[in-house]
């Protein structure tokens, strides 16, 4: 119980530097609005997850 308590704040915590980081630190950045920008950055997550996926169950595979 203790152990998934602990993911659960370390996941909250992550997720609000992230959100205040897009939020504040977003407008700095002069990323053009176009059709391709906002599909890599709607795709990159799952596609990061899946390559990470895969990835941990290659590692397994050979275990």
């Amino acid at each position: 119980m203790q152990n998934q308590l602990s993911f659960v704040v370390k996941l909250l915590i992550m997720s609000a530097f992230l959100s205040a980081l897009i939020k504040y630190a977003g407008p700095l950045w002069p990323i053009p609005a176009t059709d391709i920008n906002a599909l890599i950055l709607v795709l990159s997550p799952s596609i990061i997850m899946a390559i990470a996926l895969l990835w941990r169950f290659q590692t397994q595979k050979q275990n």
